[in-house]
């Protein structure tokens, strides 16, 4: 009688020498179409909470972090950050 603890240990061991690839393709599209939407719902209220108080300087403070934020973001999503590395790379080191 074998045990399951055999066969999880085996199939372990599969994955372990590479036999078996491992993708995170449909985890970055779940996050894309989905995590990244609500992101910027949530900012979108947030900033129009704080317009409506009539903080408009708090809105625009904050505004500047949000986009450098988003910035970062699109790069990441894109994948273009080794293109993007590379040129800022060039522009320090000419």
């Amino acid at each position: 009688m074998s045990s399951p603890f055999v066969v999880a240990a085996a199939g372990a061991h599969i994955v372990a020498q590479g036999q078996a690839q491992v993708n995170t393709s449909t985890l970055q599209q779940w996050i894309t179409g989905n995590i990244v939407p609500l992101l910027l719902l949530g900012i979108a209220v947030i900033m129009l909470w704080i317009g409506g108080r009539g903080d408009n300087a708090g809105v625009a403070r904050r505004s500047v972090g949000l986009i450098v934020g988003l910035v970062a973001l699109g790069i990441a999503v894109s994948g273009k950050a080794p293109d993007v590395g590379k040129f800022f790379a060039g522009l320090i080191t000419g």
